[in-house]
């Protein structure tokens, strides 16, 4: 508050309308996945699916969440890059659906924590920052973000046909 002439100015500073858009989204997209995820039962999860892919986080309902997981926290690393170089390796093996619906939580609350320092930047200081990930691309803020969001939407989409295969056996 700023006292002018006998007159008070309140200034409120609001968060970057991208950025709550973003997280939405990301938020959004992660509720759908578990909401498939409340809806299993341990041995749906677990079942290797997948015998012939190389991609061992893509064999089971189980691997892809871990792989959500993960690159949720990898995602979040990047950017608190930034003004950090703390680094969380997420490594722990997700045993039942329910923990990984927990996990997902928690990897969201710690993307949460990483935006909190960056809520109110503008879109031209964000603009400026760029990722050179480790699996070889270089994203901007906005890029790394829609990247992770539809990470999440195309595991689920796999976690779908993985069902699909389930039943019609």
């Amino acid at each position: 508050m700023i006292p002018l002439n006998n007159r008070t100015l309140i200034f409120t500073m609001k968060k970057n309308g991208m950025l709550v858009a973003l997280m939405d989204e990301y938020q959004k997209a992660a509720l759908e996945y578990k909401e498939i995820l409340s809806g299993l039962s341990l041995p749906q999860f677990v079942e290797v699916v997948d015998k012939e892919t190389k991609d061992v986080d893509c064999r089971s309902i189980q691997s892809l969440t871990f792989h959500i997981v993960q690159s949720g926290y990898t995602y979040a690393n990047y950017i608190q890059s930034i003004r950090s170089d703390k680094w969380l390796e997420y490594d722990q093996k997700i045993e039942d659906p329910e923990e990984g619906m927990v996990e997902i939580d928690a990897m969201l609350d710690y993307t949460e924590l990483v935006f909190k320092d960056i809520y109110y930047k503008s879109n031209e200081a964000i603009e400026v920052w760029k990722f050179e990930t480790r699996w070889g691309v270089t994203y901007d803020f906005e890029q790394l973000m829609e990247h992770a969001i539809v990470h999440i939407l195309r595991h689920r989409r796999q976690v779908v046909n993985f069902l699909r295969q389930q039943l019609n056996r």
